[in-house]
């Protein structure tokens, strides 16, 4: 502009860069550009200017959820020669989003959390069938607990084979706090609207006290987050979906997603969990000083049943039918019911464990049986076998079903009966079921029907003696009496 001052117009334009044609328009108007900016105009005609303010907005003040679609529906029906089609959708749209952004209600707002060392701890179970795992072959259908530290990060998962049950949070929960060494001061969960779903208003309030004072052994607050709020449990929730991406990604470069047993797969688990805590070490341990420390034992995880062993040699826990010694026939047992084992107790004693059976849902009855429980009474009637509601059950491994359909298919059924319970006694009475299931397997292959007699010659023998030279220590007798004479 200082050029203007000693150049003509033209010259001054020249060394500004610009037109002369824009010197001029700039002289006639001296304001800056941001001063003159034009209002804009409708350059069409508004078509809803007949209706929005009188017939529209009130509709929208009434309920400020009405759809736009709605409304132009209503227009439609109201006057059909004004709006024949659907032309003015999107103006109306438009309209209707501007009206809620400056008339509409209030909005909730999320409020970010600062996390604090050692104050609070997240738990949450997530679906892992995704993941594709499979045990030997048969597909996997399970939920990973997730236990996480908010301010670290630090996490434990486990394989959890039921629903979100207060025996599956208060069992990993525990080994969750056990395994990391400290308290924190809170724990959060969701609703566990899965553990509560089905269950009668006396049964969910046992759940709340049980689980409250689970807290309360601990010294944590137990807290949950807003049904239907996700946001107030999201640091667990994002934490899910990095845990199972990982998973997934292990499992990619492992080349495969078939595990032998259960057990390697919670390995698997344990290992990757173990390598993203190394990543965490330096927040661990500062959260470590703000943790409380763990109290003096373990408290109750397991939720107790009693029953009472039947004549048919097991027990019913949950719809699901548990073998026992025969010895324990008439007896009421108490029964830990765990989320991935049952362990029955006859007084204070130990007596049975099975791994955890679920109940079907066509209202069959699902059956876990050891056959050593049923052998010796099997032995003396080897004819039950064939008609046995859980005949299927007995076999400890597949070779010895493939056993089963091989005699019955060649045999009278009086024989295979026999011939079948005696393969059985004799994995029990060797304590050889392995190997004598792998015996099993080669006659199978040769088209032989396998017989007790002949297998139990190409058995591995057994060491049966005690060694001879086991040295025994003595104790001299006078220690007895110096310690006699320490008391006095």
């Amino acid at each position: 502009m200082t050029d203007r001052l000693h150049h003509s117009q033209r010259a001054a334009a020249a060394r500004a860069g610009f037109s002369e044609r824009t010197a001029r328009r700039i002289d006639a108007d001296p304001r800056l550009p941001s001063q003159r900016k034009a209002t804009r105009g409708r350059t069409v005609p508004d078509p809803l200017e007949a209706v929005w303010e009188t017939a529209l907005v009130p509709i929208l003040e009434r309920d400020p959820a009405v759809q736009a679609v709605t409304l132009l529906r209503h227009l439609q029906l109201s006057d059909p020669e004004a709006f024949p089609d659907d032309r003015v959708r999107r103006t109306l749209e438009r309209r209707v989003r501007d009206w809620r952004a400056m008339h509409g209600p209030e909005r909730d707002v999320i409020f970010r959390q600062t996390p604090e060392p050692g104050r609070m701890a997240l738990s949450d179970f997530t679906d892992a069938n995704e993941l594709g795992v499979t045990i030997a072959g048969q597909p996997l259908e399970h939920r990973l607990y997730h236990f996480v530290l908010a301010y670290s990060g630090w996490e434990h998962a486990a394989v959890v084979l039921g629903g979100e049950s207060f025996t599956a949070l208060a069992e990993n929960l525990q080994n969750a706090l056990w395994t990391l060494g400290g308290v924190p001061g809170e724990h959060r969960t969701d609703s566990l609207s899965a553990a509560y779903r089905n269950l009668d208003a006396d049964a969910a309030a046992d759940v709340t006290k049980r689980y409250e004072a689970f807290c309360s052994h601990y010294g944590m607050l137990a807290s949950r987050n807003t049904p239907g709020e996700a946001h107030e449990n999201g640091s667990i929730e994002a934490h899910n979906n990095h845990l199972k991406v990982a998973l997934g990604q292990a499992l990619i470069l492992r080349g495969s997603r078939d595990f032998a047993d259960l057990g390697e797969w919670r390995r698997f688990v344990d290992e990757l969990v173990a390598r993203r805590n190394r990543r965490r070490e330096d927040a661990v341990r500062i959260e470590m000083v703000a943790l409380k420390p763990l109290p003096s034992r373990r408290t109750t995880d397991f939720t107790e049943v009693v029953a009472r062993v039947t004549k048919t040699g097991g027990f019913l826990v949950h719809q699901v039918f548990y073998s026992a010694p025969s010895q324990l026939i008439g007896k009421r047992l108490r029964v830990h019911v765990y989320d991935d084992r049952i362990e029955a107790f006859l007084g204070a004693t130990h007596v049975v464990s099975h791994p955890r059976r679920r109940g079907r849902g066509d209202g069959l009855r699902v059956h876990c049986v050891n056959y050593r429980h049923v052998i010796h009474a099997l032995r003396r009637k080897p004819q039950a076998l064939a008609g046995s509601v859980y005949r299927d059950g007995l076999f400890p491994r597949s070779e010895y079903a493939d056993a089963w359909a091989a005699l019955s298919t060649a045999l009278p059924r009086r024989d295979a009966c026999r011939r079948m319970v005696d393969l059985l006694w004799l994995a029990h009475d060797e304590g050889c079921e392995a190997e004598l299931a792998g015996l099993v397997a080669d006659s199978l292959a040769r088209d032989e029907l396998p017989d007790a007699r002949a297998l139990k010659g190409k058995l591995e023998p057994r060491l049966r003696k005690l060694p001879g030279d086991t040295p025994v220590a003595l104790t001299d007798l006078a220690s007895f009496d110096a310690l006699l004479e320490g008391n006095a």
